[in-house]
């Protein structure tokens, strides 16, 4: 790629960067935007091979395309998701250049805009967009050391049973990832150990209708801010066999056996935190508190929803809730696999701007950076709760490129200034009132 201007870069080509190209072509802003794989690469090659949406097709997509050959209520394949983005790429002629990496994003000096150099030469751009989400690196918590002599991957790099060892397995991590990879590696034969720490549990469906839609019409989604004190907490909710609830004491009857958080690991043994049954009570508090809302939201509107008694039935309490493990000794235990399903952090080391607080974290409000020129998009909690998933990532890019387009006119109106002051006095009286401010 030679050397050229744009006024907008963004950086990604997943469902953030898709929907942010969108939204400035409405509005006519010229961009470009570079991707270092293929379009919604880590929904093809960082996720296991077995792996659903979390929301059903009528939810989780942008609203200009539906899923083709899904069913409303279906739950699309990670193929489908990547072949969706790269159907609506192309259907909003959005101008995507794959593999090309951006190495670094600079401020130029003396000058508007920022220099940025990519794998395939350099460009300056007055405006860039991070667009890159919130599934950067994984995270391996330093527990077991490599010496240990067991097979450790995390849950981006895990794709189905076949590529681990024979033996037991430990999985690090109950959200949405870590409950499928268990049920699926348990399914095939191994035992399997469940790490479980804090969460919340939704259920799949309630009274006819998904748990997508009891968040929407309860105002979920729009919360601004997570809770006090659960800005990291997982949800553990799957699509998996065609959506259902999950319920760990129903993954204990089917032999898999529960543990607290994975706090340690010494001379061979792993200890636990003796919080599981503090996590799963909580875990049934969430579920059982968002079934009294939905009868609630029910009854204050008269709707003609069929009652599920049976939603709140409870299983008997498996032995590991009765009598948790809080050591195991690995070997001993016939384990010789750990999947850390303990998730991500966002890597910005390419964008070298002040727009980052002493954690690394951005400094954004609703994706404007306090760097200005620099936006960010895909951010969990960005503007909402709903804003690092599919549907909600496309209504925060709307809001970004109305900033943008904010900040044009603004220029433009600089621009407009800068040109009458210099001219002749005779052309300044020509030109009408108001155009120079």
């Amino acid at each position: 790629m030679a050397s050229q201007e744009v006024e907008v870069l963004v950086v990604g080509a997943g469902q953030a960067g898709i929907a942010m190209s969108e939204h400035l072509s409405e509005r006519g802003i010229t961009h470009l935007v570079l991707e270092r794989d293929r379009i919604a690469e880590r929904w093809r090659t960082m996720r296991w091979d077995s792996l659903v949406a979390n929301g059903p097709a009528w939810h989780d997509r942008f609203p200009g395309l539906e899923f083709s050959g899904l069913e409303p209520g279906d739950f699309a394949s990670k193929e489908q998701v990547a072949d969706y983005f790269e159907a609506y790429a192309a259907k909003i002629d959005a101008p995507v250049r794959c593999g090309v990496e951006v190495v670094s994003v600079r401020r130029k000096a003396g000058a508007p805009g920022f220099h940025i150099q990519t794998s395939d030469g350099d460009l300056d751009a007055r405006y860039v967009v991070a667009a890159t989400g919130p599934f950067q690196k994984a995270v391996i918590p330093a527990v077991v050391p490599e010496k240990a002599g067991l097979v450790q991957m995390h849950s981006s790099s895990y794709r189905n049973p076949d590529q681990l060892p024979d033996g037991g397995v430990l999985v690090v991590g109950a959200g949405s990832s870590g409950v499928q990879i268990a049920a699926e590696i348990q399914r095939s034969g191994r035992q399997v150990y469940l790490s479980v720490g804090p969460h919340d549990r939704p259920p799949r469906s309630y009274r006819g209708r998904d748990f997508c839609w009891w968040l929407g019409v309860l105002g979920m989604w729009d919360a601004s801010t997570p809770p006090q004190g659960a800005e990291h907490v997982t949800i553990a909710v799957s699509g998996a066999d065609g959506g259902r609830t999950v319920d760990f004491r129903e993954l204990a009857d089917g032999g898999i056996k529960l543990v607290g958080r994975t706090e340690s690991f010494e001379d061979g043994t792993v200890r636990f935190a003796g919080d599981l049954r503090v996590n799963i009570a909580n875990g049934d508090a969430h579920y059982l508190g968002l079934l009294d809302e939905a009868d609630a939201y029910v009854e204050r509107n008269g709707l003609d929803l069929p009652e599920e008694p049976e939603a709140r039935m409870v299983r008997p309490d498996p032995d590991s809730l009765t009598d948790p493990i809080l050591e195991l000794d690995l070997a001993g235990a016939g384990i010789r696999s750990i999947i850390w399903a303990t998730g991500f952090v966002q890597d910005y080391s390419w964008l070298q701007v002040d727009a980052f607080d002493e954690k690394g974290k951005p400094r954004q409000q609703r994706g404007v950076s306090s760097e200005p020129g620099v936006y960010f998009l895909g951010l969990p909690w960005q503007s909402r709760r709903g804003s690092s998933f599919i549907w909600g990532v496309w209504h925060d890019a709307k809001y970004v490129a109305e900033q943008i387009s904010i900040q044009r006119s603004y220029l433009a109106h600089n621009e407009q200034h800068a040109l009458v002051g210099s001219a002749p006095a005779a052309v300044q009286a020509a030109v009408p009132a108001g155009v120079a401010g």
